[in-house]
């Protein structure tokens, strides 16, 4: 328990940094040589999109794969400054309705001082647990997220949550971090340290199956890529035939995205 209360505090106390502008590299869980960009991928082309909201600390494009439907209320675990929210607003549209959730003070603010400066009215952005939320039962349509649940502690509390406040017969569209294979601890934390959003990431057929178990159904990988990290990481923690495996996905480090209905 301790360690998952240490973990909360850690990343409480890094994305308060990043909001507040203050983030530095190569602190115990940041980034260095590269930053969090290495992971994220192009929002710039989706509808909605708002580079003053988007920090680069994503892995996927989630809302992309979502199938949000106009009049749909939307729920964005780990919300950040808005980004996926301020998408997902475009597609709801003026009848629909869009949740973030953030369990970092100064990242919630943030969103909500994005949110005044683009006049969107159907929109919530609330500081919470993604554990233990505070939205009740059956609420929502669609749940997205966006590199967000390696980074919660109990994961199957987690989707539990999500099972919970969706909807019968509605969905999400998560993008996450895994890992295939055998990693050595060594090998994460030099990871997280470049790349960032590493911290609490699972083997890859173990979290699909904490979903599964939950209850969720029509379990699917929408996308799954390679997180290229530089040889000279890979060359400290894996031999040469590791390395390659790494490279060909057979073992290393992946961005998913997973659908799944209830």
């Amino acid at each position: 328990m301790n360690n998952k209360i240490n973990l909360k505090e850690q990343v409480q106390e890094k994305y308060a940094a990043i909001a507040k502008g203050e983030e530095k590299c190569c602190t115990d869980i940041s980034c260095c040589d590269g930053g969090y960009s290495i992971m994220a991928e192009n929002y710039e082309d989706l509808k909605g999109y708002k580079k003053e909201a988007d920090l680069n600390l994503g892995c996927g494009l989630p809302t992309e794969h979502a199938n949000i439907q106009p009049g749909n209320i939307v729920l964005d675990l780990g919300a950040g400054a808005g980004n996926d929210c301020f998408i997902a607003q475009s597609i709801v549209g003026d009848n629909g309705f869009v949740y973030g959730i953030d369990f970092t003070e100064a990242m919630n603010k943030l969103a909500q001082k994005n949110q005044q400066k683009l006049g969107y009215e159907n929109m919530e952005f609330v500081q919470g647990d993604i554990e233990a939320m505070p939205f009740k039962a059956e609420l929502i349509d669609v749940v997205v997220s966006n590199c967000v649940m390696n980074l919660v502690p109990d994961k199957r509390k987690a989707y539990e949550e999500v099972y919970r406040v969706l909807k019968t017969g509605g969905h999400f569209c998560i993008s996450d971090i895994v890992y295939t294979g055998t990693m050595p601890e060594g090998f994460l934390k030099q990871a997280e340290l470049y790349a960032g959003c590493v911290t609490g990431a699972s083997e890859k057929n173990e979290y699909l199956k904490i979903i599964e178990e939950v209850g969720f159904k029509n379990i699917q990988l929408k996308k799954e890529r390679v997180i290229n990290l530089p040889n000279k990481i890979l060359q400290q923690h894996l031999n040469e035939t590791q390395v390659e495996a790494y490279k060909n996905a057979v073992e290393g480090l992946l961005s998913i995205t997973v659908y799944a209905t209830k």
